[in-house]
């Protein structure tokens, strides 16, 4: 009901807003589906892994770095304030730095519609 409450005001906002507001309900459903949110994960995570595993980064430490895997890379780079040791340890240039700075963003925002849906959850019990 919430849900459907939500769609309808989309319906009377200006421009921007729906726009704003068919993205929040594709991604999360207002909050109400958090499940949608780790899927995303999920998919960035794998289109991710298949991006790093093309363009390899240059170690920061030529000697001193762990074994690079792509998908650990990945990980490290979508999932906010874990850490794996990839990223600190590699660096991008060009497309992989603006490739790893959208996944950086879209991470945070994930993450914390994921903590919020599953706040909710557990107040609604």
């Amino acid at each position: 009901m919430l849900l459907a409450k939500h769609r309808h005001y989309r319906a009377s906002r200006p421009w921007y807003a729906r726009v704003f507001g068919y993205l929040l309900d594709g991604m999360v459903g207002y909050g109400y589906r958090p499940g949608r949110a780790a899927l995303w994960m999920l998919t960035l995570l794998a289109a991710g892994s298949v991006f790093f595993a093309h363009h390899r980064p240059e170690p920061i430490k030529p000697g001193e770095h762990p074994h690079y895997h792509p998908v650990l890379y990945a990980a490290d780079v979508l999932l906010p304030i874990i850490n794996l040791g990839q990223e600190s340890a590699f660096k991008h240039q060009g497309l992989g730095q603006w490739v790893a700075s959208v996944l950086i963003l879209l991470g945070w925002v994930l993450a914390t519609a994921v903590v919020a849906g599953v706040t909710r959850v557990l107040t609604r019990t």
